[in-house]
């Protein structure tokens, strides 16, 4: 894993005549890009390759609401939950993709196969409300259109066709 994420930092620098700047922040997300979440091991190893602090890494870290610190699913699915989306419908969207995932907020299936994430904007305002796996939308959904799209995604989970 520690191999993985120095591969992760190191990236940041690669194949760069001028590197960018090289900030906490980034590191982070160069991280979360590549596991998809930050295990402890991710927090340790920015402190060292940002010559910072376990501290001062974490303070960044635990301030943005788009880190993860537990492994995802095998796949995510999205609800856009933004102003547009919102008068559509998204909230009843969202209470049917809970209650197909057994749910209560954002968090991951008792199987371990769909991560549920709450999206502010996921830039379709147009065919709203939307939602995403993996960031393929699924515009004017409603209800039972979402409830379908979950029972069609783990039964392609089970099947083992996922992408």
């Amino acid at each position: 894993m520690r191999e993985r994420i120095r591969g992760a930092l190191e990236s940041q620098r690669a194949g760069k005549e001028r590197p960018p700047s090289i900030t906490v922040l980034s590191s982070l997300l160069a991280i979360q890009d590549d596991l998809h979440y930050l295990p402890d091991e991710a927090i340790e190893e920015t402190a060292i390759f940002c010559d910072s602090t376990i501290n001062d890494v974490w303070s960044v870290a635990s301030f943005y609401t788009n880190f993860r610190f537990t492994p995802p699913g095998l796949t995510t699915v999205d609800v856009c939950w933004g102003p547009t989306c919102h008068l559509m419908g998204a909230q009843q969207v969202l209470a049917a993709v809970q209650d197909e995932l057994g749910v209560d907020a954002e968090e991951t299936s008792d199987d371990g196969k769909i991560t549920l994430r709450y999206s502010t904007c996921l830039g379709a305002c147009a065919q709203a409300p939307v939602i995403a796996r993996d960031h393929v939308l699924t515009g004017k959904t409603n209800p039972t259109a979402a409830r379908t799209f979950i029972a069609d995604l783990r039964q392609e989970l089970d099947n083992g066709l996922a992408h």
